[in-house]
Order: structure tokens, then sequence, then C-alpha cells
């Protein structure tokens, strides 16, 4: 039987947290939860995805599909916004991010029943990226759902509250994953987990589908919505209402370059690319560097409720737009220090080892690839494909014209010739540790023996840095829940606020990692890649406090 609920008032704010209030957060949570455990999957397991399903191609292939696969899911985010905010504002909360979450669970089930290419061929991966998209779609309508249902039980002055714990979610379904991961590999082997074993965690999140559905179908429709659609209010055309009219897009537009954008890219970069960075630039092995970024999750996960109550105090917009103005201005000194304490050698020869691509200018080509599906062939372009990704400082020099590619390694001179690029490889990575660069599994690079070693200096400079990172996304997300809710009236909140937060999310962030290392690789300095949050997180911060209205004492039952 449904739980029945009240209008909330002002009044309320006062009180405990009824048993139905912390419910309904509950329920709404585990859709975030589900969201969480299905990426770190992804993510943890691309490499045996990759191998499984598009076993056709070579391995450099396959896991560049396996990562367009997984970024299929980001892209059409937005559009699931559109489809299910529709739903929710014509049909109700309850019901279509119910159906959200039964199409994002089913799907990651179905991953784990799915026959692999050798099996079924070239379905096997169509199938694969079907799956992904139809995850994407839900998950376009699932946040907005919950944000709104949550928001739309919670008194007046405590909504900041009440939906921070939405965001709390993420570490949870990051430690299921990699516990579930960890369990399964310790039982199956290595061997057979890259077989079969690896389909077992996607298996088992048919319990938290069941969990989530069961509480989610004991769950009563919005009050807000309710009382609006007994009184026959509620929009007949909610995109056209949302963004047809200037009067509601205009917010919209606010909301994603205001408040969203510079969110979406503060929380991936403390999050995401900070993983990136500690394993494919820093080169720490990828058990501990999951390791570091789980600490620090742990650490800093308290603070996304801290934030979303002070908002409730202080107000939404000063927190989010402090967290962004307070992450650009410091990106530079942590990533600094994260490599400095992670990988020493490393930044001793970043700034002493003197590196210098020379080459006919015209044979240099541009390398900018952020989904890493360009093949190189030019010997200018080749080298510093590779320099960059063996986290090396260089420049490229003019040389005259249809002169042979060179790389210089302080005072050594390694000619890189065309289709020679094995062995120039091999004579550059000698030049490069003899002037100082790490070799591979360094000693002095940071490594955590157990998930408890977390005492040594090393190791525990490297957790508070990171964690920072985390307060940065704490700060940005804690409130935006409340924010969006509050900005949009209640015939048209759950298609209004899903839109720009996926854009802002799916897109500005959720690309960020392959953004910001193709930078990198552009211009051979491991911190440039920096600048692309930086940018975004600024001008959301101009934006902001230009055009974005304070929302916490907003009365969102007023309007229905």
């Amino acid at each position: 039987m449904a739980v029945a609920t009240a209008i909330p008032r002002a009044g309320d704010a006062a009180r405990p947290m009824t048993s139905a209030e912390k419910r309904v957060i509950f329920a709404s949570s585990l859709g975030t939860v589900f969201e969480w455990y299905d990426f770190y999957l992804y993510g943890s397991l691309a490499a045996i995805i990759g191998a499984q399903f598009f076993s056709a191609y070579p391995p450099a292939t396959r896991d560049i599909f396996a990562l367009l696969a997984f970024a299929a899911g980001f892209i059409v985010r937005p559009f699931g916004a559109l489809v299910f905010g529709r739903i929710g504002d014509l049909v109700g909360r309850k019901y279509t991010f119910l159906i959200t979450i039964l199409i994002m669970g089913l799907s990651t089930f179905i991953v784990g029943i799915l026959p692999n290419a050798a099996t079924i061929g070239i379905a096997a991966p169509i199938i694969l990226i079907v799956l992904r998209l139809a995850q994407g779609l839900a998950l376009g309508g699932e946040y907005g759902g919950a944000a709104t249902y949550v928001a739309e039980h919670a008194p007046n002055g405590r909504r900041g509250f009440y939906t921070s714990w939405i965001q709390t979610t993420a570490t949870l379904g990051l430690f299921l994953s990699l516990l579930v991961i960890l369990a399964t590999r310790t039982f199956t082997g290595e061997a057979a987990f890259a077989e079969w074993g690896w389909r077992i965690p996607f298996l088992v999140s048919v319990l938290l589908l069941g969990i989530s559905v069961w509480i989610r179908l004991q769950l009563s429709e919005s009050p807000a919505f309710q009382r609006m659609k007994d009184e026959g209010k509620t929009s007949k055309a909610p995109l056209t209402e949302a963004f047809g009219q200037w009067r509601n897009a205009k917010f919209a537009i606010i909301a994603l370059f205001g408040l969203v954008a510079g969110q979406g890219v503060v929380w991936y970069t403390g999050q995401f690319y900070a993983l990136f960075f500690l394993q494919s630039i820093l080169k720490v092995d990828g058990y501990t560097a999951n390791l570091l970024i789980a600490w620090s999750l742990l650490l800093g996960t308290g603070f996304f409720v801290v934030f979303g109550w002070l908002s409730d105090k202080i107000g939404r917009k000063v927190i989010i737009l402090a967290g962004c103005a307070i992450a650009a201005a410091t990106f530079f000194p942590i990533f600094k220090g994260i490599t400095s304490t992670a990988n020493p050698k490393l930044e001793a020869a970043i700034e002493n080892v003197k590196v210098t691509v020379t080459a006919d200018p015209a044979a240099c080509g541009n390398l900018f690839n952020p989904v890493g599906t360009r093949v190189f062939t030019a010997p200018c372009d080749l080298a510093r494909d590779f320099l960059s990704k063996s986290s090396v400082r260089y420049t490229t020099a003019a040389g005259a014209a249809g002169q042979p590619t060179t790389i210089r390694v302080n005072d050594t001179e390694i000619p890189y010739p065309q289709g020679g690029n094995v062995e120039a490889n091999k004579a550059t990575t000698a030049a490069l540790q003899a002037a100082g660069y790490p070799k591979a599994g360094d000693p002095e690079i940071v490594k955590m023996s157990n998930p408890f070693d977390i005492f040594r200096p090393q190791v525990a400079q490297v957790i508070g840095l990171l964690f920072i990172l985390v307060l940065f996304v704490t700060m940005v997300y804690g409130p935006i829940a409340a924010m969006l809710v509050e900005l949009f009236p209640t015939r048209i909140r759950y298609t209004s606020m899903s839109l720009p937060y996926h854009i802002g999310n799916g897109w500005f962030g959720g690309l960020l990692p392959a953004t910001a290392f193709a930078m990198v690789a552009q211009t051979g300095d491991i911190y440039f890649g920096l600048w692309y949050p930086i940018v975004i997180a600024v001008a959301t911060v101009i934006i902001g406090i230009l055009f974005v209205p304070e929302t916490k004492d907003r009365d969102i039952f007023a309007d229905t």
C-alpha cells in the first residue's frame, strides 16, 4: 500500500525527519546507487568488455570501442531527460522514475547474460551499445525524478539537507562495485574472471533492482504533483512550455551555464580525472589509484550533507559558486602537489629534463583526439603521441622544410624515421630514463600494499590532496539538486531541471577526462588539460553571479 504524504510546510523545518521521509530519500537514492554501481563496473572492466565484445579488432581498437560504448551512455543522457522529464510532468514523478530504474537495472543485468562476439558475432557489440544507450536514456530521467520527488516531499527550509542525501550514494555505488569485483576475482581466480567471472557483478545487480522496485512501489505520488493533478493544473505540453517559452527557457540556459556546467567539471575533475591522472599520467598502478580515490571519497562523502544543510542556512548559490571559484584557483597547485608526492622522480624530470621534437611544421598535424579513434602515421605526430602517453613534457620546434623528425632529450638526439617508431621509442625511453624520468614500477611511485595501508606519509599526503578535491565536489554538488528544483515551477519542473543537469554533467563533465588528456597530448604539458575545467568553472562563476537568483527561500508548493 502506498504511503500517503501531506504537503510539507515551512513550520515542518524544525521537526525531525519522519520515517516516511527517510523512506522517500532511501528509495530515491537507490537509483543513484545503481547508476554509480554500473558506472564503476563498466569503467573497471572496460578492458575485459572490449576483449569479450570487440574481439574481431586489435587490442588497442577494442579498448577504443569499449570506451566509446561507455561514452554513448553520457551522450544520450539529455535526450533521456527530454523523454522522461516530459512523462514525469504529464503522468507523475513516482511512476516515471519507477520505469527509469527498471530500464537501468535490466540493462545492467542483460550485459551479464549477453553472449560475446565469439558466440553471436557482430550482434554482440551492437546489443551492448543498445544497452548502454538504454541506460543513458533512463539515467536522463532518473536523477531529475529522484531530486524532484525528494524535494517535493521536503519541508521549506530543509530541501538542501534532504536532497543532499541523494548525492552521497555515488560513494556507496563505488564501494559496492569494488567489493563485488574483488570478491568475485578472489573466488574465481583471474583467468576464470576474465573468461566468465566478470559477468557475476552485472548479474548480482538484479538483487539491487528488486529491492529498489519493491520499495518504490510502496511510495505515494509527490504531494505537490498530486495536488496539482487533482486541481487539473498539470502541463499539457511540458517540452513546449519549458523550452518553447522564453520566460521558462531562459532559466534552463542560466541553470546550465551559471550552475551545472561548472558543477559538472569540478565534480568530474575531482573524482574521475584525478583517477585518470594518477593512472595514465603519474603511472600509479590501478589497484593503488582506485584505493586512493576510494579513501578520499569515504572521507569526503559526509560533506555532501554538510553543504546541503548549510545551503538551507546561507543559500545555495554562494556555496556552489564558491566551490567553482576555489577549485579553479587551486587545481594547478593541487595537481602539482599530487605529482610531487605520488611520483617525485617524474616531477623532477619534468622540471629538469628538456625534451624537444624537431620537425618540418608541414609534417606535424593536430593531436587533439578526445575519443581515441584517430590513427597517426606521420613521424612528428607519432613522436609527440608517444611522449604524451609517456607523461613527458616536451616542446615542438620548427625544422627546415623536409627535415626528418628528431627527438632531443637534453643533449641526446634520436631520429624518428617514417615507420621506424618501435626502435625509436625504445631509444627515446632509454634516453629519458638516463636523464631522470622514472621507469615503470619505480619504487618511489606511491603504492598501497592493502586497503588499510594509509598511514605512511606518502599515501596519507596523496589521500589528503585528493580529499581536498572531493571537498570541492561536495560544495558544488551537495546543494545543486535543491537549487535546480527551486528554479522551475512544479508543472514543468521534472522536464526543466533534467535537461541542463544532464548536459552539464553528461557532456561538460562526462567527456572531461578524454578531452583534458587530448589537450595534454596536443601541448606536451601534463597539466594543460586542467584549463578545460578551470575556464568552464570561471565562466560559471561569472554567469552565476550576474544571472542566477538565490532560491533557498522559495516556496515550491505555492505554484501548485
